[in-house]
């Protein structure tokens, strides 16, 4: 949604995705998501995909020095604004705020404030299609791992779990949605528990 968003104001022009990838195993950490699966989406969005790659397990100041290089090559190449999903952390605002300071790159946080109840109604309306790839069994039922982000995915939430999983209830792959050229195929695998978090491979299938 952030993205689209991006894509529809004229003042901006988004030239490339960025991502963190747990060079291990080869996966965003904790979506658990396969590098394949971000390349997918790339290729069907358009746009060149920015792997950083992570060590497992990544002290703070790794990760800080590794998307601090990052942003510096960004900078280099005329990058002047990097967009955030972010929805009402402000503690996860400032930090991003206080990394950025000084970068010659200012964060944007077009979803910012909006009521994530209302949020996740239009990401299903807007034809965002995703499934839930990791969930914190603290806060939501095991057995939701696996399932497609829908209705009635959100009815089966308890109450007090954000319907945008913004505090880390749950994770998702968006596998279509605006921008898409075309859905990418995926199958649902294996559903583990490790490190305290329940977690479902999703694999990419052939077309």
């Amino acid at each position: 949604m952030a993205l689209a968003d991006a894509r529809r104001d004229p003042a901006i022009e988004v030239v490339g995705l960025l991502v963190t990838v747990n060079a291990e195993f080869n996966r965003v950490a904790m979506h658990g998501v396969r590098r394949a699966l971000l390349e997918a989406q790339a290729a069907r969005l358009g746009l060149p995909l920015v792997v950083v790659e992570i060590p497992f397990p990544c002290p703070d100041d790794v990760y800080e020095a590794r998307l601090g290089r990052a942003m510096a090559v960004a900078a280099e190449d005329g990058v002047r604004h990097i967009v955030f999903g972010d929805l009402f952390l402000e503690d996860i605002r400032a930090y991003r705020e206080e990394r950025l300071a000084g970068s010659g790159i200012e964060p944007l946080f077009p979803l910012w404030g909006r009521p994530t109840d209302t949020l996740a109604g239009e990401m299903l309306a807007n034809g965002i299609k995703a499934v839930v790839t990791c969930v914190d069994p603290r806060q939501v039922p095991a057995e939701l791992a696996g399932h497609h982000y829908d209705a009635q995915f959100l009815a089966s939430l308890p109450a007090g779990v954000d319907p945008c999983g913004e505090r880390g209830e749950f994770h998702t792959f968006v596998f279509d949605g605006p921008g898409f050229s075309s859905p990418i195929p995926i199958e649902v695998g294996q559903v583990v528990e490790r490190d305290g978090f329940v977690f479902c491979d999703v694999l990419p299938t052939c077309p």
